[in-house]
């Protein structure tokens, strides 16, 4: 299975350098070939992905189906294609494999959605007598206020502040750079937390610039401000599911709700397509109604 290996590192270089993405995401597409892999092996099936059939692949999918819900087996599915569209591209295969497997129907998922007055609860909950305390509140207003995947938060550098024009910039995926605009409260937040507590931190090499910072004087990682989110949720009896995303996704769903338009909130996000801004956007019938109510010349 040799083979397997040197196409994958080919297929990860290619994520790589050529897509511009990110460790991540470049580990998430490997984790599926990784899986089908596994399956050939305990199968003892000797093929490579040159030869491989759409029959394999049916009958590796069909074994899945047995383990995962419609959602992870679509995704599933999605990262093979990904990977057998490069060696088509590449020029190794002349068609794949997967072109007549069917995706599963899946419904579209919505995480659950703080209110306003949710996430108030779960700032305020906030041990401020430690110096941690007073960095988790700059980092919690920033999630929210700006609309940030845990990665941009955790990577932002204070030369990425830009608070007399009232923006941060974002690195988001790919490499990809924007603007967001950032509140006065949050401003102040932040601000705090660097002339009185990151001061006071032992910060270390490489990390002079890198905005939130642990105890150690380090990047903060991302299972760290997840952890963070989920006791303060416990902490005030939060019945939701809650993770830092769930932030993200009360800023779009807060800006929509009050007015603002979605092609701005695409922009905030970071969004390449406004498709993938609309999921955001589960408003309720009742809302709808009232937009129309108020907007439409034939009310």
């Amino acid at each position: 299975m040799s083979t397997w290996q040197s196409y994958i590192k080919e297929y990860q270089n290619y994520l790589r350098l050529e897509r511009g993405l990110s460790k991540n995401t470049i580990e998430n597409y490997t984790f599926d070939v990784e899986k089908l892999l596994l399956f050939l092996n305990q199968k003892e099936i000797e093929v490579s992905p040159i030869h491989i059939s759409e029959e394999i692949l049916q009958q590796f999918i069909y074994e899945m189906a047995t383990q995962v819900n419609p959602r992870s087996q679509s995704r599933l599915i999605s990262g093979l294609k990904s990977f057998f569209n490069y060696l088509i591209f590449e020029d190794y295969r002349k068609d794949t494999p997967l072109e007549l497997i069917e995706v599963p129907k899946t419904g579209r998922k919505l995480p659950d959605t703080l209110s306003t007055e949710e996430i108030d609860r779960l700032i305020a909950a906030i041990d401020l007598s430690t110096p941690e305390g007073e960095r988790n509140k700059a980092m919690l207003e920033t999630l929210y206020s700006c609309g940030l995947r845990v990665s941009e938060l955790i990577s932002l550098k204070i030369s990425d502040l830009f608070f007399e024009e009232g923006f941060v910039k974002i690195t988001g995926k790919g490499n990809k750079q924007r603007f967001v605009p950032v509140g006065k409260t949050t401003i102040k937040y932040i601000t705090q937390y660097v002339n009185q507590i990151r001061v006071h931190y032992p910060i270390h090499k490489n990390f002079e610039d890198t905005l939130f910072l642990n105890r150690r004087g380090r990047q903060l990682t991302r299972a760290m401000v997840f952890t963070i989110i989920k006791n303060l949720a416990i902490k005030i009896g939060l019945n939701k599911t809650i993770s830092p995303h769930t932030f993200r996704h009360s800023f779009a769903t807060h800006l929509l709700e009050n007015g603002a338009d979605l092609r701005s909130i695409q922009m905030m996000l970071g969004h390449e397509s406004i498709t993938t801004t609309e999921v955001y956007m589960h408003l309720d019938r009742k809302y709808l109604a009232q937009v129309l109510h108020n907007f439409h010349p034939r009310k």
